[in-house]
């Protein structure tokens, strides 16, 4: 059957970023799975460090969903030299930032895993795997920057090609530098974290040289241009930047802060469980990859349809991307479903992680329709500039009913772990609720940038 041109569109910007998305998400999945015949206390030690590196991202993810949007809207009105000024802050803003923050990260680094609730036999690796990988914060952070603004004009294929280079040079890495092969040091998990940093070094090369690289056509609007007036610190359009992406840095951070919580509440049932955990999570990881892509092309083709002054096709657009997520968020849902043993047991041999891990898949798999409609319809409205309601939507989730209900799953029924992804089943179904309200309520394409 032939697709109509509006799910092509869709397709042409979703199907790259489903790839870039999934070589992101794959990096510490390698990670988590390389490290994994170590044994369990390497898969809690690198599953610690998520939360803490996550958090510290928050900021640039508030510069990343602003410079997206007003990219997306400059590029639908045709003014092609405020997407380059909105490039050049962003990029600029991005690189001092990360460099703000890389010293605190290091110096951090123990009191960190250990507030996380890293036990005797995982701090030293948890701590030492962190360390490293701030020390590459900057070039792990400016890839990220530059993808916001290629997506702002529909253009996620440059960034899948530099995510593909970074992948292939972490597992080669990992390869080389966990396990001491062909003459490399045997570093185990400190191996990984040095070969996840060489990764990122590479994508940040391709990325800044595709960022410079003048190019005609639409994908020029998101370029850097070394002009008096890009460089130079503008004061209105950072202010519109911050007031987009200053909601969803608080949604980050909420998020994060919700996730600790969350975190912490699991680490207390032991080593074991909480390795199973981080083998679940891992997979739910990958499996956000396709709300995320859709959500992408929902922001992207939003954006633009609104800065034509088009309301319908912006809701047509986003419509055909929640669609079409779902249908693929079924179908992996079944098939998670159908292959949880074998997908567990690529991480672990341990009988008891696997039972643990295999149960909770059950849920996973339930979860995956509210998962990428909430994130694609959020998408949508970030698009639109409307970034506020995505965020209040994402604190009541897991701020307070993911805690809440997985303490009294955990400890008040005796559930475990499968008490505490009943709670986050609770919550994806809960936001996905609040977005869907919202997205067909309409108000979101009446919003300012």
């Amino acid at each position: 059957m032939r697709l109509s041109p509006l799910y092509r569109t869709v397709l042409a910007i979703a199907a790259p970023s489903v790839v870039e998305l999934l070589l992101t998400s794959l990096t510490h999945l390698v990670d988590t799975i390389m490290v994994g015949r170590l044994g369990a206390y390497a898969i809690s030690a690198v599953g610690l460090t998520t939360q803490p590196k996550f958090i510290m991202l928050a900021v640039f993810v508030a510069l990343n969903v602003g410079s997206t949007a007003l990219v997306a809207r400059f590029k639908g009105q045709g003014d092609r030299k405020s997407a380059e000024l909105v490039s050049a802050q962003s990029v600029i803003l991005a690189i001092l930032a990360a460099g703000a923050l890389t010293v605190p990260g290091i110096l951090l680094a123990r009191p960190m895993v250990l507030f996380m609730g890293a036990a005797p036999d995982t701090v030293d690796a948890a701590a030492g795997y962190f360390r490293i990988l701030m020390i590459g914060f900057v070039p792990t952070t400016l890839p990220i920057a530059i993808t916001a603004l290629l997506r702002g004009v529909g253009n996620a294929r440059t960034s899948m090609q530099y995510n593909i280079v970074a992948n292939v040079v972490n597992v080669v890495f990992n390869y080389l530098l966990i396990y001491g092969k062909f003459g490399f040091p045997a570093l185990g998990v400190a191996g990984a974290a040095i070969a996840t940093v060489i990764g990122n070094c590479a994508a940040c090369a391709m990325a800044v040289y595709a960022l410079f690289r003048r190019r005609s056509g639409e994908r020029s609007f998101a370029s850097f241009s070394l002009t008096r007036e890009n460089l130079v610190p503008n004061p209105a359009m950072l202010k519109r930047m911050i007031r987009i992406g200053l909601p969803s840095a608080a949604e980050q951070l909420a998020l994060r802060a919700g996730l600790v919580i969350y975190t912490i509440t699991i680490t207390a049932l032991g080593t074991e469980v909480f390795a199973a955990h981080q083998i679940v999570l891992s997979i739910l990881n990958i499996s956000f990859v396709n709300g995320q892509a859709f959500g992408i092309a929902a922001t992207s083709l939003s954006g633009q349809a609104l800065g034509r002054g088009n309301p319908d096709d912006a809701r047509r657009a986003s419509g055909a991307c929640q669609r079409m997520g779902a249908v693929v968020s079924t179908l992996m849902g079944v098939l998670m479903f159908v292959f949880r043993r074998p997908l567990v047991a690529m991480f672990t041999s341990e009988p008891e992680i696997i039972a643990i891990s295999a149960g909770v898949m059950l849920l996973v798999a339930f979860i995956q329709p509210f998962q990428s409609s909430f994130q694609i319809y959020a998408g949508a409205l970030r698009g639109a500039g409307d970034s506020l309601y995505p965020a209040i939507s994402l604190a009541a989730g897991i701020l307070l009913i993911r805690p809440s209900l997985s303490y009294a799953f955990i400890h008040l029924f005796g559930l475990g772990l499968f008490g505490a992804w009943l709670a986050l089943l609770a919550d994806q179904a809960v936001r996905f609720a609040l977005i869907a309200l919202r997205f067909r309520g309409g108000k979101w394409v009446h919003t300012r940038v």
